[in-house]
């Protein structure tokens, strides 16, 4: 976790960087704050989206003509849920929060200047582990083998194509995105000898409100 907590103070200086190195009166520093569903498709197991918070900071300018580019950093925190089986309880479905900071330069193009921008291109996405409650951790997972905890430590890079479309005011605006994982998120636990061929890439909706100073 020290190193993932370097990197997120690494990415936000990177941030701020890029902000005062690019800085022009036509460009915008924006704040933003929101929601997110994360869905984990997999086929090893059955699973629930579920919905996380989002902070972040992002620079915008002037690129070409009608285009802007967005470059921009984001922490979330994602929730996802697994079926499993108590021995005593019978079913239950155990919660999974994935810490998260992603980094994106995105090409935008400007239906109407300052009111309405479409969105799209690539970030990637730094993991932390998942995390459950510990006294989930032995639970087994519905029509497998496996414990709750077996699955939590996984890849720590993820690479998500994004689109969106930003609409509002010339200092707030609402942003509505989709992500979707291209990189199999569960890749590292087929290093683990636990038994199964894993598969899962993750999807992401998110909606962030932005305030641009």
């Amino acid at each position: 976790m020290k190193k993932l907590s370097l990197t997120f103070y690494f990415l936000l200086v990177s941030a701020f960087g890029f902000a005062q190195y690019g800085y022009r009166d036509s460009n915008r520093i924006g704040i933003s704050a929101g929601i997110n569903q994360f869905t984990l498709n997999t086929n090893n197991f059955d699973t629930k989206p579920g919905t996380g918070w989002n902070a972040g900071l992002s620079m915008r300018g002037n690129f070409y003509d009608d285009w802007d580019m967005v470059y921009a950093i984001q922490f979330s925190e994602n929730n996802f849920s697994v079926a499993t089986d108590r021995l005593v309880f019978g079913k239950e479905d155990v919660n999974y929060k994935l810490p998260s900071a992603q980094i994106s330069l995105q090409l935008s193009y400007v239906l109407i200047n300052n009111h309405l921008s479409v969105e799209f291109g690539p970030l990637v996405q730094v993991n932390g582990k998942f995390k459950i409650d510990a006294d989930k951790g032995n639970n087994i997972i519905s029509g497998t083998t496996l414990l709750a905890k077996d699955i939590v430590d996984i890849g720590k890079f993820n690479f998500y194509p994004t689109v969106g479309i930003t609409a509002g005011a010339k200092h707030f605006r609402l942003n509505v995105s989709y992500q979707y994982g291209i990189s199999n998120m569960l890749g590292n636990l087929n290093s683990k000898n636990l038994g199964y061929n894993f598969k899962g890439n993750p999807g992401i909706i998110n909606g962030n409100v932005i305030l641009y100073l």
